[in-house]
């Protein structure tokens, strides 16, 4: 019998693994830490890369936020060993770990990145992930800043402010770091605001679902930000300045959305959020 996180990740792997895949899966002794490791690094060679759709975002009820949905089964695999790696005490545990870290290429990183939220210890890890975010290798960068809830519970605001910047600054989806609306605060706010100044200045454009960062820490002096967005020619860019407005209770903002009405009633109705503005055409 595995232990309960194991087994949630064992039921997927079973799910999406070929008769020969499971063989060797349950052949691997999960109380020997060798073999563990070994079979961390060797999985590629005795798995395929297959990709998983798992739609149970609420996957490990205690742990918010983890999901497996887009992995590949080599990933998945490598975070399942090192649940059986839990009973080691604390110091061999970490040590195990920490050799995988420093022999690890991309791929293992990806895994070991991905897999933080599961892992004890948590304050052990906080460096290595706060590295990962100023990594060049960008899937290592995804991994720990894309669907990954550890960074939400752990990161200081430096850290994670630096996190929502660059994953702005790379076009990445904001939309997929985890906590993004529960860890808004004013020096993010003001970095935001100086880059959308430093874009618009270049004939740039700036995502439309960023503006949902510097809410409410808008002062009245950047109203003249926001009628600027509503001269857009983009939609999204009309709909997030509405949804400014809404929620800013600034009286000068909420004269500037009675000049500008077209989507107040739908936001009023919630038609448009922060988290549908990405499905705009």
């Amino acid at each position: 019998m595995y232990p309960p996180n194991s087994s949630i990740l064992y039921s997927i792997l079973r799910d999406q693994a070929k008769k020969d895949e499971i063989l060797w899966l349950d052949s691997i002794n999960k109380t020997d830490p060798k073999e563990l490791l070994a079979s961390f690094v060797k999985a590629p060679r005795h798995l395929g890369k297959s990709i998983i759709y798992q739609s149970n975002f609420n996957l490990i009820p205690e742990i918010p936020g983890f999901h497996v949905d887009q992995w590949n089964l080599v990933r998945l695999s490598r975070v399942w060993f090192l649940t059986f790696l839990f009973a080691l005490p604390k110091e061999e545990f970490i040590k195990k770990v920490e050799t995988l870290f420093d022999t690890a290429e991309l791929n293992e990183l990806v895994a070991l990145f991905s897999a933080l939220p599961l892992l004890p210890y948590p304050e052990v890890w906080l460096a290595k992930a706060t590295d990962a975010v100023r990594s060049n290798m960008g899937s290592v960068f995804d991994a720990i800043a894309l669907n990954n809830p550890f960074p939400y519970h752990n990161f200081t605001e430096l850290a994670w402010n630096q996190l929502v910047l660059k994953t702005i600054f790379n076009n990445k989806p904001i939309e997929l770091v985890y906590g993004l609306s529960k860890r808004k605060n004013l020096n993010l706010s003001l970095s935001i605001i100086d880059f959308i100044k430093e874009r618009w200045a270049a004939g740039r454009e700036v995502p439309s679902n960023v503006w949902q960062l510097v809410v409410p820490f808008l002062s009245e002096s950047e109203i003249t930000l926001i009628e600027s967005l509503f001269q857009s020619q983009r939609e999204e860019d009309l709909i997030a300045a509405s949804l400014v407005c809404h929620e800013m209770n600034h009286k000068g903002f909420q004269t500037l959305f009675t000049k500008y009405p077209k989507y107040e009633e739908d936001i009023q109705k919630g038609k448009w959020n922060w988290s549908n503005l990405v499905t705009v055409p």
